[in-house]
């Protein structure tokens, strides 16, 4: 895999990030998604989605991020919220767990409300 395989385009509205997530989500491209938390905790924009909508496959290093990241997150008052999981990536956020740790929702909406919710 190649730093090539994985895009991340980003989108801020409302004090809401929405980062869209391309490709595949390894060992190798886990560094972009890292990178761009930090930018988000740098520029403190604390409610974030992420949208797996073009997400073809996530690894362990990539849910490794999501563990590494979501309490840096809460710790500041805000949250991670992951969006439109394609079947194959919701199961291995199922079968690992995640789904008790972090909200996953069908879509943006939903997540943004659930921010609104609890601001």
């Amino acid at each position: 895999m190649s730093l090539d395989t994985f895009q991340i385009h980003s989108q801020t509205k409302d004090g809401i990030t929405v980062l869209k997530l391309q490709g595949e989500l390894d060992a190798q491209t886990a560094v972009v998604l890292e990178e761009e938390f930090d930018k988000l905790l740098e520029k403190q924009k604390f409610q974030v989605i992420t949208n797996g909508q073009a997400l073809q496959y996530i690894a362990s290093a990539g849910l490794g991020v999501y563990m590494a990241y979501i309490e840096r997150f809460r710790d500041v008052g805000g949250d991670i919220k992951v969006t439109h999981l394609s079947e194959r990536v919701q199961h291995v956020f199922d079968l690992l767990g995640f789904t008790k740790i972090i909200d996953v929702l069908g879509t943006d909406d939903e997540a943004t409300q659930r921010f609104q919710s609890t601001s």
